[in-house]
């Protein structure tokens, strides 16, 4: 196991503050006593720090307009990417959020490399170059890559769907199957997908910047069990005690009426749900498990991750007076 204890690290970057997952890191790395610097297009979207020992600064910028990088960047050591463009209330081509996110990324790049950046951690996608990548996971792959060319030793965390409240993989997940108790689906109900909870990506994310051993590497994360989408959708409905759902499978059903189809049924934008919806099709598994050398963590069942994202819903299916 390579966990000795390592040195505190200095002042972090979160950048993505604001995100599904960028927000929930911050009290984590406040609990350990790191002090933080938050680069946000809105600052009023962050919550106030919680914790006697946060040490928390914001700053205000924005990646694809190339602002406030500089000021971010200035005297850190680590900065966690979280920043992803897919988004918007209505379809938009798909190339549109990757060249953001590829101008983004390049942005970061630059200024990080001229204020002597040292670390990035970077959360991306699962799914390997050879099989035919929807254009969703393909870009991820490319910003890895990208965070990966310049100065700092970047680790990249790849991870498939996460399980937790108001993530826009899982909440399409939720209404599906809690609305629909018939679902017409192609074939990529067939596919594999190694889920993993919010829990436990905060954890291999916090593991990562505290064990430096992880400096210039890449990892599969993911929870404990193998489903396709079907079993998926199945267990699912088991945990939350619905009657199993009716699945009727259809050869053709294209990604572009799949999302309009997400898009009457969930509070998700037919501007998130066709990216994701496209990479259906790709089975993502993790290939190894060489994190738990550097991180090693009691993973979280599928089940326990439903129920905890499901205490922590406001409002939506299955919660009770909506």
């Amino acid at each position: 196991m390579e966990t000795e204890k390592q040195p505190k690290p200095g002042r972090v970057l979160i950048v993505g503050a604001t995100g599904f997952v960028g927000r929930r890191l911050i009290p984590e790395l406040v609990k350990k006593n790191v002090p933080l610097r938050l680069l946000a297009r809105r600052p009023a979207g962050l919550s106030e720090p919680t914790g006697q020992n946060a040490d928390i600064e914001v700053c205000q910028g924005d990646v694809v307009e190339n602002t406030g990088l500089v000021e971010a960047l200035r005297g850190v050591e680590t900065a966690y990417y979280l920043v992803h463009s897919m988004g918007g209330k209505t379809m938009t081509r798909n190339e549109e959020y990757a060249d953001k996110d590829r101008t983004a990324a390049r942005n970061f790049m630059k200024a990080a490399d001229a204020q002597g950046l040292q670390r990035i951690i970077y959360l991306g996608g699962l799914g390997e170059a050879r099989d035919d990548l929807s254009e969703h996971l393909r870009s991820r792959a490319e910003i890895a890559g990208i965070l990966s060319s310049g100065k700092p030793a970047s680790t990249i965390l790849r991870a498939a769907i996460i399980i937790g409240a108001e993530g826009a993989s899982y909440e399409m997940l939720r209404y599906l199957v809690e609305r629909l108790p018939v679902m017409v689906c192609p074939q990529w109900v067939d596919t594999r997908i190694q889920p993993i909870a919010i829990k436990d990506v905060l954890a291999y994310l916090v593991g990562c910047l505290l064990n430096p051993a992880t400096a210039g590497k890449s990892f599969d994360i993911g929870g404990a069990e193998i489903f396709t989408y079907l079993e998926m959708m199945q267990k699912y409905a088991e945990v939350r005690g619905l009657a199993k759902r009716i699945i009727i499978r259809v050869p053709v059903l294209t990604p572009l009426l799949s999302a309009y189809w997400v898009d009457l049924v969930t509070p998700i934008s037919s501007g998130i749900a066709h990216p994701l919806i496209e990479g259906l099709k790709n089975e993502v598994v993790c290939k190894n498990n060489d994190i738990d050398k550097y991180v090693p963590i009691t993973k979280t069942s599928f089940a326990d991750a439903v129920m905890t994202a499901h205490s922590e819903e406001k409002k939506g299916p299955g919660i009770t007076g909506y």
